[in-house]
């Protein structure tokens, strides 16, 4: 990082801060890095929450609650590993609760559940996430990471512990959002631990009313950082979505078509924001 001399005592004081924590994720991505060295299998797991994350963060006490909700009409109806909820017909709901600590940070909480086409209902357990947004501004770039660790069921997941790396980065005005999310996913349990599997996901909507944008969300699973997928065996998903929000009414609908024979044909979902 270069440092300028020209930046006056009081203001050298004021950035240290930002810079031990700049320095501090810095460390991280480069373990991260690091461990993507190591092959393992990758980790199979449900798609709960379908959403590209973009320049959203609470004001510091604020406290939220969003219900995540998809299901697939048409989709994989075998399982993939001793456990798995094939997706087809099934229907997943994940209330994701929230709190912001402070300007640049939120913490999250997710309870995922879930049914089976036959109407099986599953309690996932718990997913905990630290989201970190140090550059945002009211129009404009915005930039950051969300840092998740996962306890779940093998309904779920096919590694119980896993932990979750999402850049956050894009462009937001009073007409577009644009955003991207390279997402890295590692299992942690026995057999699972090495390089993790990667999502890249995109998002552009425009605004065509007051309070109403429309656009598309795309979803591609690469394989693992070490060992990409053939193009044919990658998930690759789009989704025309509609973001509305004129308060109280504030959500995401989206319907998503598979673009190849490795990912479920149509996908439905919905995101609710709960006031309190």
């Amino acid at each position: 990082m270069q440092e300028f001399s020209t930046i006056p005592p009081c203001a050298d004081r004021l950035t240290r801060p930002a810079t031990a924590v700049v320095r501090g994720w810095l460390r991280i991505l480069i373990l991260a890095w690091l461990l993507t060295l190591v092959p393992c299998a990758p980790a199979l797991a449900i798609s709960d929450e379908i959403q590209v994350y973009t320049d959203e963060i609470n004001e510091p006490g604020e406290r939220g609650l969003e219900l995540h909700i998809n299901t697939t009409p048409r989709g994989r109806k075998t399982a993939e590993y001793e456990g798995d909820i094939a997706p087809y017909r099934g229907l997943r709901v994940t209330p994701e609760f929230s709190w912001g600590l402070t300007k640049t940070l939120e913490a999250g909480l997710y309870v995922p559940m879930t049914t089976s086409a036959n109407g099986t209902f599953y309690v996932g357990g718990l997913k905990g996430r630290l989201k970190w947004l140090p550059i945002k501004t009211e129009s404009g770039w915005y930039a950051g990471a969300n840092a998740e660790l996962s306890n779940v069921s093998r309904a779920f997941s096919e590694s119980r512990l896993s932990t979750e790396l999402r850049i956050m980065a894009g462009y937001h005005d009073d007409d577009w959002l644009l955003g991207i999310n390279p997402i890295f996913d590692w299992g942690l349990s026995r057999g699972f631990r090495g390089s993790p599997e990667v999502l890249m996901t995109w998002k552009a909507t425009r605004r065509v009313a007051e309070g109403i944008s429309l656009g598309g969300e795309y979803y591609n699973g690469l394989g693992t950082l070490a060992n990409r997928l053939p193009a044919e065996q990658q998930q690759r998903a789009l989704y025309l979505v509609m973001d509305f929000e004129r308060k109280p009414w504030i959500f995401n609908l989206g319907i998503g078509h598979g673009l190849n024979s490795a990912t479920d044909a149509w996908t439905i979902k919905a995101i609710f924001e709960v006031p309190f």
